[in-house]
């Protein structure tokens, strides 16, 4: 289960079990969607990365989340950050209710069923023969109720404490009591078993094939089974469906057989025809978009999983309008994901901005983690926003409005006002935009001019920073940047003591103590200056 240091704003809910309640009717203000309590919104569309999602490595996370489930169409989801600490606490709560396995197990056993069932109604799109299609309509049919009957009652059961689950779950119980679902219910079943009645006898001579009912005539099933029992070698795989499609149509001979059968036995097929006729639009329209909705939380559940496992924590952060920002044990989650996979470990640190502070200023040796310390601050904004679990043991964060990121880029060789320019040009385009509520992530500005003309330049840039009460993170060689007064706070990337020159990759807040460990890098690579005259010598 997530770890929860305390949703602002969550909403306890009614001690009222949920068993007392699935007898009424879902009202019309009831559940309207799993992802928000109010209602989706209109549009939903999934749009170009922003950069500051491409600097931040978002992209990545959204990818490898949504990998394997695009026929869901979960993308739009996760390009949409939350403005409403509700709706973030009403996606907390669905978390905290999806940590129980019974229901875990009995949600994606639903999301399971009816992925069987959409898949059987492709199949039946595909088939030319009316009856085929037809058959597996109902098929898909009794799948659906069967899935929606069994989510029903074990919701029922469980009494989920999510307002989300809760409210589902009072409108499936009338639903699954609703004429038009039992109608559904009782007619597929009807169609089935009188299907699975019809017995008929197929008699082959020469090119003359004749279908009568079946009389006492003896069934050689099981001593056929028996008889090539012997040649079988092990687990035969099914190629009736690859793709979601079947390659098993019938052909001319097998749909002569089935005319036969259709006039033997009229009343059963017409019952099949009319099944289609009334159901072909049997689902319902918010079971329909439970069944999507939800995938944003299994598809994020599955991807932490991994992680979880190696022992990495996730956390409900606290989120509000707060602008003090600790977090304990937190990680780079794009960057985990990859190192997971390779079975290596992840290395996690802290943040811890209090009080009147607002800028964590990180410096160090180059390669020692601090790019990946700012990407881990905007990412868990940017998920805490979305009303994801965090990656953490604890953290409380701030709802930004917007992230705004400048990332280093290279020399444009079509534009030419030069680094320096660009550079300038789109740090006044983002603090012409930011407002006291957007989240600010700074890396390796004025890289192209000097120092003198850096500290200037960042000193007057955090003066409109603090003027705008942004909270920032600025990785920098400029470490004077870091003594700017009591909004700022000073970080270091830090190396092994005993060898300088391997990388910790923890970063502490401490004083910026003006080393950047040139020298140790040049002697490791053998380009200090010994080691070039000896070589030019040689």
């Amino acid at each position: 289960m997530f770890t929860d240091e305390g949703i602002l704003g969550t909403r306890k809910p009614a001690p009222e079990n949920l068993a007392t309640l699935v007898g009424r009717e879902p009202k019309p203000e009831g559940f309207v969607s799993i992802l928000f309590p109010t209602g989706s919104p209109r549009e939903l569309v999934e749009g170009p990365a922003t950069r500051f999602l491409v600097d931040l490595q978002i992209n990545q996370i959204i990818a490898a989340t949504v990998a394997g489930r695009e026929q869901y169409q979960l993308k739009p989801y996760f390009y949409l950050p939350l403005q409403d600490l509700d709706v973030i606490s009403y996606r907390h709560e669905v978390f905290n209710d999806l940590a129980q396995a019974k229901l875990r197990r009995v949600v994606d056993g639903f999301a399971r069923a009816m992925l069987e069932m959409r898949r059987d109604r492709a199949l039946a799109d595909g088939f030319r023969d009316e009856r085929q299609r037809q058959a597996m309509l109902v098929d898909a049919a009794s799948i659906y109720c069967a899935a929606v009957t069994e989510l029903n009652e074990t919701l029922a059961d469980a009494a989920p404490a999510s307002r989300g689950l809760r409210a589902f779950g009072i409108y499936l119980a009338g639903y699954v009591k609703s004429s038009g679902f039992l109608a559904v219910v009782s007619d597929a079943a009807q169609v089935q078993e009188a299907l699975a009645k019809v017995r008929y006898c197929v008699g082959i001579k020469g090119n003359r094939v004749t279908v009568t009912r079946e009389e006492d005539s003896a069934d050689y099933t099981a001593e056929v089974r028996q008889t090539f029992e012997r040649f079988s070698q092990g687990q035969v795989k099914d190629y009736r469906r690859q793709n979601g499609k079947t390659i098993v149509d019938m052909n001319h001979v097998e749909r002569w057989i089935l005319d036969g059968v259709v006039q033997l036995f009229p009343g059963e097929f017409l019952a099949l025809q009319s099944f289609e006729l009334t159901h072909a639009e049997f689902g319902n329209e918010l079971v329909a978009a439970f069944d999507r909705e939800i995938q944003f939380y299994l598809a994020y559940l599955d991807l932490v999983a991994k992680p979880t496992a190696k022992g990495l924590s996730f956390c409900m952060p606290a989120v509000s309008h707060n602008k003090e920002v600790p977090a304990k044990e937190t990680f780079d989650l794009a960057l985990a994901i990859q190192i997971v996979a390779r079975a290596r470990s992840v290395v996690t640190n802290d943040i811890d901005l209090g009080g009147i502070e607002r800028i964590l200023v990180v410096s160090g040796p180059n390669q020692g983690g601090k790019t990946t310390f700012a990407r881990t601050f905007g990412q868990l904004h940017y998920l805490a926003a979305l009303g994801l679990p965090v990656p953490g043991k604890q953290a409380r964060l701030t709802l930004p409005d917007a992230i705004f990121t400048h990332f280093e880029l290279g020399e444009n060789t079509k534009d030419l006002q030069g680094k320096l320019m660009d550079d300038l040009v789109r740090i006044h385009d983002i603090l012409d935009a930011a407002t006291p509520r957007s989240l600010l992530i700074l890396s390796e500005i004025f890289t192209s001019t000097t120092l003198g003309d850096a500290i200037d330049l960042g000193t007057r840039i955090f003066a409109q920073i603090q003027s705008t009460d942004l909270v920032c993170v600025c990785v920098t060689f400029v470490e004077e940047l870091s003594c700017l007064g009591p909004t700022v706070v000073s970080m270091v990337s830090t190396v092994e003591a005993e060898n300088p020159a391997q990388r910790t990759f923890k970063v502490v807040r401490q004083r910026a103590d003006g080393s950047a460990y040139a020298m140790v890098l040049a002697q490791k690579y053998g380009l200090d200056y010994g080691s070039l005259k000896g070589r030019i010598n040689s």
